[in-house]
């Protein structure tokens, strides 16, 4: 197994998917326009290069609420891994251990937490879905300060579990969907159970699920220490704008009362620099690390977060900038993209025109 480009990794993830895993893996909520929308907005930035500066020494390396990562993104949370990779989460985490990039476990994945912890000595964040009252939240939190999980994002946009009609018209869901109990209270959660949990944790806090500057700011305030800015990967709520659009009002109006982290849609150490230049401290990879996990397993992972940072690498020497902090809105544009929006629009190398069906 040697994957030179991700186009690669994509392609042996559809041989190793079955039809349902595959949509659940690429699909959206309803008409996906969101999904698309996160693409698109991405399509729509273009980079603006300087030139005849010393960029022979490039440092993609930066901190995560004080954790040291070697590159500016992190593996996001990722619900029913096991359906894609024996391992699991535990192959994810082994793969972000070996990259020094930092892996931040979904509440909704396979095996357990403890597992997932105790697979490699990297630090790990944990990401809560809160299925019950706060007896159940203690019980939870305190395995999880157990495993010795460094911080701890709370979900905030599941209120309800959206239409996601491609498993619909397959007639299948994902375990996280077939074994979910105590939906209720996440319907019920607000502000007042956002500073319970903060009690309960006294730990670094972050809120997922961001896409308002009001909430943002109300969610610093409250003790975030990181607002996550995320649609869910269009996986939820449907007709709404791509995160690239959602981040930069976010950003401005935090001021540096807390950190920044995006995801949806980035697919390219491209995405990732243009997210960085819009205002965000880190992005988070989702549906890229379920495809490598898919591909191979956490060697499939390991490969895949290779091409990402050399990707990187080349944008910051091509944009003549050596550190993450050079980055800002001055190397940014707008721009028409060259093509229709889909989740594999990054990868036009691929057969059908991208679209693996």
């Amino acid at each position: 197994m040697d994957f030179r480009t991700n186009h690669e990794i994509i392609a042996a993830a559809r041989r190793n998917s079955d039809g349902a895993v595959w949509d659940y893996l690429c699909g959206g909520s309803e008409s996906e326009s969101t999904m698309r929308r996160n693409r698109l907005a991405l399509d729509c930035i273009a980079l603006r290069p300087r030139v005849l500066r010393d960029v022979s020494g490039i440092d993609t390396a930066t901190t995560m609420l004080g954790l040291h990562s070697a590159l500016p993104f992190f593996l996001a949370p990722m619900a029913s891994l096991q359906i894609v990779c024996a391992e699991g989460g535990a192959a994810a985490a082994k793969a972000a251990h070996d990259a020094g990039l930092v892996y931040m476990m979904s509440g909704h994945t396979q095996p357990d937490l403890a597992e997932i912890a105790a697979a490699t000595p990297a630090p790990k964040m944990y990401q809560i879905y809160v299925r019950g009252d706060r007896g159940w939240i203690e019980e939870l939190l305190g395995r999880v300060r157990e495993a010795g999980y460094r911080a701890l994002a709370v979900t905030v946009d599941t209120a309800h579990y959206s239409n996601r009609e491609r498993q619909m018209l397959a007639g299948w869901e994902p375990p996280s969907r077939r074994n979910a109990t105590g939906r209720n209270a996440l319907a019920e959660l607000d502000w007042d159970t956002f500073a319970m949990i903060g009690e309960i944790w006294s730990g670094p806090l972050i809120l997922k699920g961001v896409g308002r500057p009001e909430d943002a700011v109300r969610a610093a305030e409250a003790g975030a220490a990181a607002i996550y800015v995320s649609n869910h990967g269009g996986r939820q709520l449907d007709a709404g704008h791509g995160t690239a659009v959602t981040l930069p009002p976010i950003a401005e109006a935090v001021a540096g009362r807390a950190e920044i982290w995006v995801d949806g849609g980035f697919v390219r150490g491209t995405d990732i620099v243009k997210a960085l230049a819009l205002g965000a401290d880190m992005v988070g990879i989702g549906k890229l690390q379920a495809w490598a996990l898919a591909a191979g397993g956490a060697e499939g992972l390991s490969q895949c977060i290779g091409i990402l940072a050399e990707e990187i690498r080349i944008c910051m020497e091509l944009l003549g900038v050596t550190s993450l902090a050079e980055l800002g809105p001055q190397h940014l544009a707008k721009a028409r993209p060259v093509g229709p929006a889909h989740e594999m629009s990054a990868f036009p190398h691929l057969p059908k025109g991208g679209r693996l069906v």
